[in-house]
């Protein structure tokens, strides 16, 4: 199982990201996807799911109509869209994925089998 992110960048505040996570080693429809991210000094925290056919997705709290997951079946990858970024979404950001059911999406770590390297994110005020 292999998880490569990549997208991350510099940007202003109130600029956008997409992130791309290419998975290859195991069947990707059979996986939910998730996003973690941690900033310096904190704990990874959990961003963004969705379930292995696409049709539930999660996110937290802080994120929410800013930021889209989705997922292309074809190319095996799963987006973070980021608008409207903030300094506070500075973070190294991580795609992660566990085999599920249908419908499931979780915003615990532990859940998470399979981890990508992480790319990072940085937001200037």
């Amino acid at each position: 199982v292999q998880l490569q992110a990549s997208g991350g960048g510099l940007v202003q505040a109130g600029g956008s990201l997409r992130l791309s996570c290419a998975a290859s080693g195991f069947t990707f429809g059979s996986y939910a996807m998730g996003w973690f991210r941690q900033a310096p000094g904190k704990e990874r925290e959990f961003v963004a799911a969705i379930s292995r056919r696409g049709k539930r997705t999660s996110y937290v709290d802080s994120v929410k109509g800013r930021f889209t997951i989705s997922r292309d079946y074809a190319k095996n990858t799963v987006f973070l869209q980021m608008r409207s970024l903030r300094a506070e979404d500075t973070a190294v950001y991580y795609c992660a994925g566990h085999s599920a059911i249908d419908g499931e999406v979780y915003d615990q770590k532990a859940r998470y089998q399979n981890w990508g390297q992480g790319t990072q994110v940085t937001v200037s005020s």
